[in-house]
């Protein structure tokens, strides 16, 4: 048989490798793991990535088909991302090709060359200077180096024409030896100049702050784990910006996690303003090309600091040195579709892979991360304090029954507001809700507003004049009438963050209302204008959703309102009551964080609910220690672990059935392998059970330890894939899933 075989991962959902004989005229000596490799995959061709090499294949000699291209002269994918990967397919029970696809870039997926374009970059040459005796006469001359000196780092060749540069004086001076020509990468940050990495001086610790610093530096060169639960305000960022510095200085990169899109602009600001070094940031806004250019810059050590989103985990680093982790508690951290992935846990992997230390911030931990420390797999430091002597906020749990709600605003709650504004300060009104109202209703016959394709009524966006299904996307102009009885009674129900404004800006015409959610931050650039109105300082009502609760620093922010905070009391989601303290604490944290104290106003049907009272009396970590407690008892994550299986089909019953065939096949392999302590509940059909269209059901299953629990997913999932009715059911795995519904 001619040359090895080889083992590619293909990007498809089948958990295997496909085989291929190597591509013609290409040496064994280049096939590498880690290379791409164009192949013929049924009547089309795919880019796959080369993980082994081997002597036999269970295919005939006559079936197998050769690759057709060798992509890369060189391994575009660095080993230990290459590792990353295949940990992840294995524990999320994953297609390897699809893991592989969710890490690189769209554009190495497509073929694009894994080596960074050049371009020309005109520099002006030491010494030179405009008065220069040569430019007497040449004044075209003088103005363009003129130009070019204005620019520290130079002029890429492809802005000349934005800045009316013209090439033939650009030459002429490059003759004279009063400009040069540098080639380098496109689109790669700046190089920093020779000296300090800091542009401005780093602040002083406090005694806690210097206790959590040093600890971390000293474990730096080898893999620790540390979760540094602080208050807010406590001082967090600066040992980030203090840890990277000394990461910076041994010839190390960082690479800096954060749960949202929104806090990138603002923590990459704060970076540029510390560091004299070449940052990018990555998230899902950043173009193809962009993302590819970052990759493959910070892969070859010309990036020093990579901040991004959850899949910025897998942007290769040249010399690693360390990993940070802020608000590790948030869920936005866990992909929802697809590869279901946490990037805290893959985070702790790669760290531990690449021997770097790792480091979980939050000020409200992961009840998993609190278990982690009590168990001292993480190394825990605390700062109980506020960074430059800024007091706690006031907690005040504001009873609402029987009291008339103003749009969702109380009586006690405007007054408080009033007052606020007049001091010249500024006022934060939280409501986690988008839109004008949940639903709307006929008055005359009780007709809803019920999404046609999910069993969730439709959320009215006046603003838009449109009803909106925020589940599956759905718009419908807002009605005029009832289609159910005609009549022109309609009414919104329930309060939104677009209710809120409106009433906000009616009780308080003199002062301007900001309303910060996922529909007003829609465009580019416009959750910076809103926080650089905020950051003025000027009185201001702040009005939002859960966006506002992350990692935002308001300084003249002194009243925090909180217009409902009875969801999590009493949903059937074990882990509701966790994320309700998280988000009560995390938004309560945006005030009194300058020389102004703060104050917390809750309102609740329920203001003397025992988990309320704990929260706002005791703080997060005696709720912590409570809810940890409980869940012990219940034998609840994570004290025990958990995989979702989730379906979906058009008709009802289908998915049910589909999942009721896999339950007995578990239970058939669970006997034969005698695994102990696993619990198979369910199937049943999911909480929404109509989503899309489409009918969902789902089957948990709960085990007292891991091993067993991948044991049995890794035999059980074959045998799904060979189900009869699976044609006509779309399912996935959820591997620890923090969202049962």
């Amino acid at each position: 048989m001619p040359g090895p075989i080889l083992r590619l991962a293909l990007p498809s959902p089948l958990r295997r490798l496909f085989d291929y004989l190597p591509p013609a005229g290409v040496p064994a000596s280049s096939l590498r793991p880690g290379v791409r490799l164009r192949v013929p995959f049924g009547r089309r061709e795919v880019i796959g990535i080369l993980v082994e090499s081997g002597e036999h294949s269970e295919v005939p000699a006559d079936k197998l088909k050769a690759a057709t291209e060798l992509l890369d002269g060189q391994t575009p994918l660095p080993e230990s991302l290459l590792r990353l990967c295949q940990w992840t397919a294995r524990y999320y029970q994953h297609s390897l090709g699809d893991t592989l696809s969710w890490a690189l870039p769209v554009l190495l997926r497509q073929g694009e060359p894994a080596e960074a374009r050049q371009e020309q970059v005109w520099h002006l040459a030491e010494g030179a200077s405009a008065d220069d005796p040569r430019l007497a006469r040449a004044p075209r001359q003088r103005e363009a180096l003129k130009a070019i000196a204005q620019h520290v780092h130079g002029v890429p060749q492809a802005l000349l024409g934005k800045l009316q540069l013209n090439r033939s004086s650009l030459e002429l001076l490059l003759e004279k030896g009063l400009l040069r020509i540098e080639i380098r990468r496109c689109n790669a940050p700046p190089a920093p100049h020779h000296g300090s990495w800091l542009l401005q001086p780093a602040l002083t610790f406090n005694d806690e702050q210097r206790i959590a610093f040093e600890a971390v530096r000293a474990s730096l060169g080898s893999f620790h784990p540390f979760l540094l639960a602080g208050i807010t305000g406590s001082g967090k960022t600066e040992i980030y910006l203090q840890l990277i510095q000394a990461v910076l200085e041994a010839g190390k990169q960082a690479l800096v996690l954060i749960p949202e899109i929104n806090l990138g602009p603002q923590t990459l600001a704060r970076f540029e303003r510390r560091f004299n070094a070449r940052i990018a940031l990555l998230h899902s806004n950043v173009s193809d090309r962009e993302r590819l250019d970052i990759w493959l810059a910070a892969r070859d050590g010309e990036v020093d600091i990579v901040i991004g989103t959850r899949s910025a985990l897998f942007t290769p680093l040249k010399s690693p040195g360390l990993i940070i982790l802020d608000e590790e508690h948030d869920a936005s951290y866990k992909q929802q579709e697809g590869l279901r992935y946490h990037a805290r846990d893959l985070a702790l992997v790669r760290a531990r892979q690449e021997q770097v230390p790792i480091l979980l911030g939050s000020a409200t931990p992961s009840l998993e991360s609190l278990h982690n420390a009590h168990a001292g797999r993480y190394a825990l430091l605390k700062l109980t304090r506020r960074a430059g002597g800024a007091s706690a906020p006031r907690f005040l749990r504001l009873d609402v029954k029987s009291r008339p709600l103003d749009s969702g605003i109380s009586g006690p709650l405007q007054q408080a507001i009033a007052q606020t504004l007049q001091a010249g300060q500024q006022v934060l009104v939280f409501l986690n809700r988008r839109g004008f109202a949940p639903t709307l209703l006929c008055h005359d016959c009780g007709w809803t507003s019920q999404c046609q394709r999910c069993d969730a009524r439709m959320t009215l966006h006046q603003r838009h004049s449109e009803l909106r299904c925020h589940h599956c996307g759905h718009v419908q102009r807002q009605p005029l009438r009832c289609p159910d009885c005609g009549k022109v009674d309609l009414r919104p129900v329930g309060a939104g963050t677009e209710r809120a404004e409106e009433r906000l800006n009616t009780l308080y015409p003199d002062y301007p209302v900001l309303r910060i959610d996922r529909d007003s931050t829609a465009r580019k650039g416009s959750m910076e204008k809103l926080l650089a109105t905020i950051n003025r300082g000027e009185p201001c009502l702040l009005v939002g959703t859960q966006m506002l609760a992350k990692g935002h620093h308001f300084p003249r922010v002194t009243l925090v309102a909180i217009l409902d905070a009875d969801g999590g009391l009493f949903s059937a989601d074990f882990r509701a009551s966790e994320r309700m303290a998280q988000l009560i604490v995390q938004v309560a944290g945006r005030a009194g964080r300058a020389g102004e104290p703060g104050k917390v106003i809750i309102q609740s049907h329920m203001a003397d609910h025992p988990l309320l009272v704990q929260l706002t009396e005791q703080g997060y970590f005696a709720f912590a220690e409570q809810a940890l407690s409980e869940r012990r008892a219940a034998s609840l994550p994570p004290f025990s672990h958990l995989a979702l299986l989730r379906a979906e089909a058009h008709k009802p019953g289908q998915a049910e059935g589909f999942l009721d065939a896999a339950c007995q096949q578990a239970e058939r392999l669970v006997n034969e392998q005698g695994l102990g302590g696993i619990e198979l509940l369910g199937p049943v059909p999911a909480p929404m059970e109509r989503r899309a269209g489409r009918y969902r059901a789902q089957l948990l299953l709960q085990s007292n330890t891991r091993p067993a629990l991948h044991q049995l997913l890794g035999t059980l999932l074959p045998h799904m894939e060979q189900l009869p009715g699976g044609r006509s059911v779309r399912w996935s795995l959820d591997v620890d899933p923090i969202d049962l519904f």
